[in-house]
């Protein structure tokens, strides 16, 4: 059986899989078949821009065959698809779960990205619930001048004032 790697929030099979590609704390490479692990600290998580390729490349220099993850974005989903690296999205749980459900045959490769791009950055749309508040997303709003914050008119932390 071939590599896969399952994005990781620990550095165990333990660990919980982390929802995002790009910017996951860590990578955990297994062969399924032995159960045999690597851990590699994923570099990217604090990249200002390119986390998703950056980090497909990672992968693929690896030898891996499939991604498990949570969510992925374009870039990473060309990169991975570019490379023959097969996406597999919606992973939730521990990382010996989604071993398992890999090696049931269960799950499904993904067709596309299943988030926009710069997904997971610090800009506030790391969570879903979260996404489309004012201020996240792809520009990040005004950048700060003269002591106020990002986001533009009432939009960031600390930017406009309440009206009565």
């Amino acid at each position: 059986m071939s590599k896969i790697c399952i994005t990781s929030q620990g550095n165990t099979l333990d660990s919980q899989v982390d929802p995002r590609f790009g910017r996951c704390q860590y990578f955990i490479i297994v062969d399924p078949a032995t159960e045999e692990f690597e851990v590699i600290e994923n570099s990217n998580i604090n990249a200002m821009g390119g986390a998703g390729i950056q980090s497909a490349q990672i992968i693929a220099n690896k030898g891996v065959k499939t991604v498990l993850t949570g969510n992925v974005g374009p870039n990473a989903f060309s990169t991975l698809s570019m490379s023959g690296i097969k996406v597999i999205t919606g992973i939730s749980g521990t990382i010996k779960e989604a071993i398992e459900l890999f090696k049931k045959g269960s799950l499904e490769e993904t067709k596309g990205s299943t988030v926009p791009g710069h997904y997971g950055t610090a800009s506030g749309n790391d969570i879903p619930s979260r996404m489309g508040k004012s201020g996240g997303g792809r520009g990040g709003g005004m950048p700060a001048r003269q002591g106020r914050s990002g986001g533009g008119r009432g939009g960031g932390a600390g930017g406009g004032r309440k009206r009565s």
